[in-house]
């Protein structure tokens, strides 16, 4: 009896796997002409690219322009202001699958799908819905950190540090870069982990003032310990669009 329940549970283990892997495959698949994203990752910039990939948040659109971020089960991808109307892009829910035409492009570091890209959905394709990858132990190794550009991330028992506002007080977060801003622009705020500060963002337009996370980072204190979701960007150096914030 044990050896058939050995069996049962031997094949169950291989059915797992096997499941696991097609789900994998067809995450990745690409129709014709797509590139995969080790050869969007090749390109050069100013290159043409056509990627499939899956959406995973929805930045904003604005006068036929859409900015979104996107993965496959191998990378993550940014499309900025992508060329689509409005209807099509209340259409653009996460996880669905889009085709982009475009042209690879550089801003600040950034790596994007250039503006004036086309996009469409990929009709009748699963949907994907990229897990947060745990990039903490990365953040002092910045060309390993890179590699994980634009991906859905995550940061773990970070403690909040002092930012400096326009009049000169030490503060927990700052509205605009600088301090000069108010409520509803974008919030940024330092973090530390093994000695070291970064600065990680609440970009507005992703996350607004009504949004969950938008109201965790104005409850900040310095010295809170946290964990944090979001978006790797990249801008002049690592500078995540943070998405979720909760007590480490």
């Amino acid at each position: 009896m044990k050896k058939v329940i050995a069996v049962v549970l031997a094949l169950a283990s291989l059915f797992v796997l096997f499941g696991c892997k097609k789900a994998e495959a067809d995450i990745n698949a690409k129709s014709e002409g797509v590139m995969t994203y080790a050869e969007y990752d090749a390109a050069a910039l100013n290159d043409k690219v056509v990627i499939e990939a899956y959406v995973q948040a929805k930045q904003s659109w604005w006068d036929n322009k859409a900015v979104l971020y996107l993965a496959d089960g191998d990378g993550g991808y940014l499309a900025y202001n992508a060329t689509c109307t409005e209807e099509e892009y209340n259409t653009f829910t996460v996880g669905t699958k889009v085709k982009i035409e475009g042209y690879k492009a550089e801003y600040q570091g950034e790596i994007e799908v250039a503006e004036g890209a086309t996009v469409k959905i990929v009709e009748g394709a699963p949907k994907y819905v990229a897990k947060a990858t745990d990039v903490t132990a990365l953040l002092a190794n910045e060309a390993e950190l890179i590699k994980k550009m634009n991906q859905f991330v995550a940061f773990k028992g970070m403690t909040v540090e002092a930012s400096t506002d326009a009049e000169g007080n030490e503060v927990a977060f700052l509205y605009k870069w600088n301090g000069s801003g108010s409520e509803g622009d974008d919030l940024y705020f330092n973090v530390s982990v093994d000695g070291k500060t970064y600065t990680f963002t609440v970009e507005s337009y992703l996350c607004g003032k009504d949004t969950d996370v938008y109201k965790a980072v104005q409850a900040l204190k310095v010295g809170d310990k946290i964990d944090l979701e979001g978006f790797l960007y990249w801008y002049n150096g690592v500078n995540p669009h943070i998405t979720s914030v909760k007590a480490a």
